[in-house]
């Protein structure tokens, strides 16, 4: 018997109600162990990173590689364009379809990524906020750039006050889209979120674990990476991007690292600047990564890396 014929006999491939979610902080392994894991069962990994849908950004949001992506099936990678703010509802409904055909073939998912909401929509379900105008959107975008975040909270505070009470004066994402949601639709986004969607998974038919490495190994090797990241085609990825001169405000453009590179495009800052604000943030990132799933998503059972393979009953 072969090693994967042999982890094949371990996890259930033909098994239509039986998932695998890898979650953890960025530049934990997650990616390289979802394709072991999927070589071995024959399964389809998913991703589950907000920042790993867009196409404009490979490089700089580490997704896999185009060889990686043709040794087992890949699923919602690069799949939208910058210009879209991909929100968990609209990830949520693909994934939905792509879980549907996962299971008419009678593979297994794997869902891997770093995204705290997009898990927790999967496990808990989702408010049904509807759609809002782009008419709408983009007049609150434009009061945003005009008159500041300041004016912006205030208005939302007048119109919609738990909103208001709830949310940072100066949290510009939140803010705007709180604003929005409630001037189109007349209702406050938090009775939206009273009434959601089911959830896609249940607890009974997974396998969830959080990738947990030492904090001092993953920041060094989160500062490695991005600056093979820059001196491998990021800096020309963002270029890209940059000329387009999109919204500010949508996810695309502040992806880790985009915003200090931008800057040093204009020749605000040095590269080696960029290089620096950019690790920075994702260290940042990575910290809140452990933060929140300790708190918010209990059904995942944290690992060291080097001792994941043998926590999903992968051959060494």
């Amino acid at each position: 018997m072969t090693t994967a014929q042999e982890a094949r006999g371990t996890w259930p491939a033909t098994d239509a109600g039986r998932a695998v979610l890898i979650a953890g902080p960025t530049a934990s392994g997650k990616s390289a162990l979802a394709l072991r894991l999927a070589e071995a069962t024959g399964g389809v990994i998913v991703n589950t990173d907000s920042m790993q849908v867009y196409r404009d950004l490979r490089i700089i949001t580490a997704r896999p590689t185009r060889e990686e992506e043709a040794r087992v099936p890949h699923r919602l990678y690069g799949h939208r364009d910058a210009a879209i703010n991909c929100s968990v509802g609209m990830w949520l409904d693909d994934a939905a379809a792509v879980l549907a055909g996962i299971r008419t073939s009678g593979r297994m998912p794997i869902f891997v990524g770093g995204t705290g909401l997009y898990f927790k929509a999967l496990l808990r379900g989702l408010a049904n906020v509807p759609q809002v105008p782009a008419e709408i959107r983009e007049a609150v975008r434009g009061r945003l750039e005009r008159d500041g975040i300041e004016a912006l909270h205030a208005e939302l505070a007048r119109k919609d006050p738990v909103m208001g009470e709830r949310l940072k004066p100066r949290d510009r994402t939140r803010v705007a889209r709180a604003l929005e949601v409630f001037e189109g639709t007349g209702r406050s986004i938090a009775d939206w979120h009273a009434h959601g969607l089911p959830p896609l998974l249940a607890p009974a038919s997974m396998t969830a674990v959080f990738l947990a490495p030492d904090r001092g190994e993953l920041y060094a090797r989160i500062d490695r990476r991005f600056e093979t990241m820059v001196a491998h085609g990021a800096l020309d990825e963002v270029a890209a991007l940059a000329e387009r001169r999109l919204d500010p405000l949508l996810p695309a453009m502040k992806a880790h690292g985009v915003p200090a590179l931008i800057r040093h495009l204009r020749g605000e800052i040095s590269r080696a600047e960029a290089a620096a604000i950019g690790a920075l943030d994702t260290r940042h990132y990575a910290k809140r990564q452990f933060t929140w799933f300790r708190h918010q998503l209990p059904e995942f059972e944290w690992v060291l890396p080097v001792e994941a393979t043998r926590h999903l009953n992968l051959p060494d």
